[in-house]
């Protein structure tokens, strides 16, 4: 019960080197741990999208329709490009040695191959959602502090308020308000679908990019405000915080030096959990915007029945989730005074 409390207690219990060693043998401990979790991860992820997309159907059938009959040649052709006459564990296995070589596949609707076929696609949702994490890391700090410099006072609660209601909608109902105020006849300034060319990318043209960054910001940032705004309130009525204002410190120095900080680990989490959200979330979001990124094109793989295309997007929605945890528990061990006195030691 000690130890369960205890990690309760402690954000970093969870992300925290192994005790009993120093330095770089600790270092090595943690990093090798980590990354077993997060091989051990994917694999199972692998397993689930494997299986998950077995449950699709025949995609041949799917594809050929009334030539599934006629066109025994075609038939032949996709079979062997999904090794549908090895068993279940045999096409796992080979799928699994081409995802581990980087290659993903020939995918069955355009014959081309995968990697090929979503390299723009991923180009594309990246820079989505790096615009959406550019916005919103500031935005939910700056939230957060205006908020705990008026706590307990009128815009605090109208701050709360506000975060409470848009942390309650669905990104896909944010989106549509966003269009209907702002591409529609009330304020008609941004385009409310995606357009551009076949050979270029969205942010080529910047309008565009404004309503699907704007709908991933609006969805992600109210629950990073809060978490953060805890962690804030913590920190300042904690007995450090509390000692520098006795010792004459000015305030803006104590919540900057002091109270930030010491509340940035927790948000730092949190973000990183809102960073893999948003890998997910570009789904939605660029299907309502006729985004060309990677969300898109999963919805139109699973409605063409494709596979190949189907697993490989799944499985580098769940790399981006994995990797960007793994980031984030090491900037919280960087990022903390007793981590580092401990590598130090």
């Amino acid at each position: 019960m000690t130890d369960v409390s205890a990690a309760l207690h402690d954000p970093l219990a969870e992300v925290a080197p192994p005790k009993r060693r120093h330095g770089a043998a600790a270092w090595a401990a943690w990093i090798a741990r980590r990354l077993g979790l997060a091989v051990l991860t994917l694999w199972l992820v692998s397993i689930l999208v494997f299986l998950a997309t077995a449950t699709l159907g025949d995609p041949i059938r799917a594809i050929l329709g009334r030539d599934y009959n006629a066109n025994p040649g075609r038939v032949a052709e996709l079979e062997k490009l999904l090794n549908s006459d090895k068993s279940v564990v045999g096409q796992y296995l080979d799928w699994l040695g081409g995802l581990v070589t980087g290659d993903l596949g020939t995918s069955l609707a355009s014959g081309r191959p995968v990697s090929e076929l979503i390299s723009s696609s991923v180009q594309d949702s990246a820079m989505l959602v790096l615009l959406a994490a550019i916005v919103m890391i500031p935005l939910s700090f700056i939230v957060a502090m205006i908020s705990v410099h008026y706590r307990r006072k009128r815009p605090d609660t109208v701050i709360q308020t506000i975060l409470l209601t848009m942390a309650g909608l669905p990104e896909f109902v944010i989106g549509v308000l966003l269009i209907a105020l702002f591409a529609t006849s009330v304020f008609k300034i941004f385009p409310a679908v995606t357009i551009s060319s076949a050979t270029g990318h969205p942010w080529d043209n910047w309008k565009v990019m404004v309503l699907p960054t704007l709908t991933l910001v609006l969805w992600v940032s109210p629950y990073v405000s809060r978490i953060v705004r805890a962690s804030l309130l913590e920190v300042i009525d904690s007995e450090y915080v509390e000692l520098a204002r006795l010792k004459g410190i000015p305030e803006k120095v104590v919540m900057r030096k002091h109270a930030l900080l010491n509340a940035i680990v927790p948000g730092i989490q949190v973000i990183a959990l809102q960073l893999a959200f948003l890998a997910g979330g570009v789904v939605v979001v660029e299907t309502l915007f006729a985004y060309p990124g990677i969300g898109l094109q999963l919805v139109d793989a699973v409605r063409n029945h494709d596979v190949p295309v189907v697993q490989a997007l799944s499985m580098i929605i769940a790399g981006v989730y994995v990797v960007v945890n793994l980031i984030a528990d090491l900037l919280s061990i960087l990022l903390t005074p007793r981590a580092r006195t401990a590598i130090s030691s």
